[in-house]
């Protein structure tokens, strides 16, 4: 996209928001509604496009946009932004990105394309693609009209989504700007996922949820919500009525790993846990928390039992930090809040009467590689348990696969715990059945999560209509 060149005396940086910062003086309530990655107001979003060298070019995109797995055109929007055309931006991010507003607030930036600015290599502060992005999102949601989408005629196929969650809600709107009718089931009674009940409200508590759905309503996307497809028989009959059908059923319920005392008052699971906190009735936390696990979730309930109020929150994995699956970026927000880490320390019981006191731990060492390629964490035999204080424990280990729902499907081949499919489109054993999403890669990102999703649409172009359009 040509653009008109931006005085360099303008390219003047804008200091990010401390998380710490932010919340250092707030109650709990306040804290939890503190966002980590705040909203930028019309000025600092200006003074911040004007940092982009706008780099790049059609032949050879910029280095933020070859590291977006949704390939959004970074400079062009950013460009547009700093000419005060926001929905205009807003456009172009959606081309590539549905969930643009979603991505904007709980995408790992620091990894990906704001870890790939020209700048930040050149020692200086990278671009806030992040919040440039959302605040494109956040002024075209304001003024739904600007940023319509022009719909090809329909194709006459029609494609059933199973999944609301984000690789669910973004191949509809892949697809039905390909032409194709397409309705969505999900169990629950709105949208998002993970979005919505599994990631930690300091990121995103439900806005730009609402958005999202109306945009792709307006698209001419037919939700069937509250309607659970959890077995065989459901899946065959709602095959029978659709051309083709996407699989976007992510991951199931925590994985269940179980310690005696599990059964006390006090100890929860991660994603009930982030949800009640959503819905705006917390747990009581009192004074010391514990949290099980190393990845994101484990990172994000520790600092939100921060933000409820413990005063002491400790981070129990049973490997090194090295062996972290945990963004290193979200680790070291996690030790500035004062989360403290406990490495190679296994659980093994929860102490207490009425309620939760403590969590009996065993000291590891790593031994030799697991099927993983990590060193496998074992028991230091010489090293006696110990326990650490605990009124709040939370289990946080990661999410089963919908194995015994999805080993139901008739011609559908499992790869071990995850959908079996054709990385080139997504197509899976069974004809005309794609799938994308955590039920694919076991669990990543939501912009990996869009990513699965236009590769499945790809998928079923070919398959319906006999060619893709890239």
């Amino acid at each position: 996209m040509p653009v008109e060149p931006i005085a360099p005396s303008l390219r003047v940086g804008r200091g990010r928001p401390d998380p710490v910062a932010l919340i250092r003086d707030l109650t709990p309530e306040e804290a939890l509604a503190a966002e980590v990655k705040p909203a930028l107001s019309h000025l600092d979003a200006l003074a911040e496009a004007y940092r982009c060298l706008e780099c790049g070019t059609a032949e050879v995109p910029a280095p933020c946009q070859r590291a977006c797995p949704a390939d959004v055109d970074v400079a062009a929007f950013i460009g547009l932004i700093a000419r005060e055309r926001p929905a205009r931006a807003a456009r172009v991010i959606l081309a590539s990105n549905p969930l643009g507003g979603s991505c904007a607030r709980v995408c790992p930036t620091e990894l990906l394309c704001e870890g790939s600015c020209v700048l930040h290599t050149a020692h200086d502060r990278p671009v806030d693609i992040g919040r440039l992005q959302r605040y494109a999102m956040d002024a075209a949601f304001s003024e739904p009209a600007s940023f319509i989408v022009s719909l090809p005629p329909k194709n006459g196929r029609s494609v059933a989504v199973i999944g609301g969650g984000p690789a669910g809600l973004s191949a509809a709107a892949f697809l039905v700007m390909s032409g194709f009718s397409v309705t969505l089931y999900d169990e629950h009674d709105d949208i998002g996922g993970l979005v919505r009940y599994a990631i930690a409200p300091y990121r995103l508590w439900s806005e730009p949820l609402p958005n999202e759905r109306a945009w792709l309503e307006g698209l001419g996307v037919r939700f069937r919500l509250g309607h659970a497809v959890r077995d065989a028989r459901e899946f065959t009959r709602i095959a029978a009525e659709y051309d083709a059908i996407v699989l976007a059923v992510g991951l199931g319920d925590d994985v269940e790993i179980h310690y005696p005392g599990d059964n006390l008052p006090g100890v929860h699971s991660s994603l009930p846990f982030i949800e009640a906190v959503k819905g705006g009735v917390p747990p009581a936390i009192g004074q010391h928390a514990v949290v099980i696990g190393g990845g994101n979730t484990a990172i994000d309930v520790a600092r939100e039992a921060w933000r409820l109020g413990a005063g002491d929150v400790t981070l129990l994995y049973r490997r090194t930090e090295a062996e972290m699956p945990a963004y290193p970026d979200e680790v070291l927000q996690a030790r500035r809040e004062g989360i403290r880490f406990q490495f190679l320390a296994e659980p093994v019981a929860f102490t207490g009467t009425s309620r939760v006191t403590g969590v009996m731990v065993r000291p590891m060492r790593l031994g030799a590689p697991d099927a993983s390629g990590r060193r496998r964490p074992e028991p230091v035999s010489e090293a006696e348990p110990f326990e650490i204080p605990a009124d709040t424990v939370v289990r946080a280990t990661g999410q089963q696969p919908r194995r015994a729902f999805l080993t139901e499907v008739a011609g559908l081949e499992m790869l071990g715990t995850r959908i079996l499919v054709d990385p080139m489109n997504g197509a899976t054993s069974r004809p005309r059945v794609f799938a994308a999403g955590d039920a694919v890669n076991g669990g990543d990102t939501v912009v990996e999560a869009v990513h699965l999703a236009r590769v499945a649409t790809h998928g079923v172009e070919e398959a319906l209509l006999g060619s893709a359009v890239r």
